[in-house]
């Protein structure tokens, strides 16, 4: 089962989302030395972001990565990375540390070994997943009609990272699989809007990519949600 927590307004959602991932961030810190991030790009988690950058917290002792990346330099205004940098590792959060899954290889596919060996500099579980969800049911870069979607969500599998070709979108991409991001202390779905809200609701019947994250029993996932 899914626990939804649903807000007023996008504005309240972004606040206490950056309020609580802060609070699970710090708590790790305590716990184990350090703690770690993992996060979804598009326009949805922009404001949340920034307002996460500005809590006070050790993010000295912060590892930050993404849960997918589009096969695109890191400049490019496609890239997640690009997204992070300018909206998450600014203010208070400029002192953590961020794991890209880019590299210079022209094909995703020659970039496996190199990506995941890079992710092993952080420790897990994670302490925080944050997976969002586009309108056809896709989450990281978990898409409908990519050829090796059965393996990307395996829960057997070893992978942590797999490139994948989306099909309905353009790029090809590095994805951590479903076992990498069920692999964490907190895994939240964060989606704002009416629309995604249905899709979401809709996402067992339709057998969206989604529909993995909520019927697996590995880790519960808590979905915050606003307007």
């Amino acid at each position: 089962m899914s626990e939804w927590r649903n807000f007023r307004s996008r504005d309240e959602l972004d606040r206490e989302l950056a309020q609580h991932i802060a609070g699970q961030l710090s708590a790790a810190i305590e716990a184990h030395g350090q703690a770690s991030l993992a996060v979804s790009g598009g326009g949805t988690p922009r404001q949340m972001f920034e307002k996460l950058s500005r809590h006070k917290l050790e993010w000295s002792r912060v590892w930050i990565t993404l849960v997918d990346e589009r096969w695109v330099a890191t400049d490019s205004q496609e890239s997640n990375e690009q997204l992070v940098r300018h909206n998450l590792l600014q203010n208070c959060a400029a002192a953590a540390h961020f794991v890209g899954l880019k590299s210079a290889h022209p094909d995703a596919r020659d970039a496996v070994l190199e990506v995941g060996t890079r992710l092993e500099q952080i420790a897990r579980p994670f302490t925080v997943v944050v997976l969002g969800m586009g309108g056809d049911g896709h989450t990281a870069s978990w898409f409908p009609r990519a050829s090796n979607l059965r393996a990307l969500l395996d829960q057997d599998s070893a992978q942590v990272v797999a490139a994948t070709q989306p099909v309905t979108a353009p790029h090809q991409r590095m994805t951590l699989t479903l076992r990498a991001a069920l692999d964490t202390r907190s895994l939240i779905i964060h989606i704002t809007g009416a629309a995604k809200k249905a899709i979401l609701e809709s996402a067992r019947e339709k057998r969206y990519p989604i529909a993995a994250v909520l019927e697996q029993n590995a880790t519960a996932a808590t979905i915050w949600w606003a307007p």
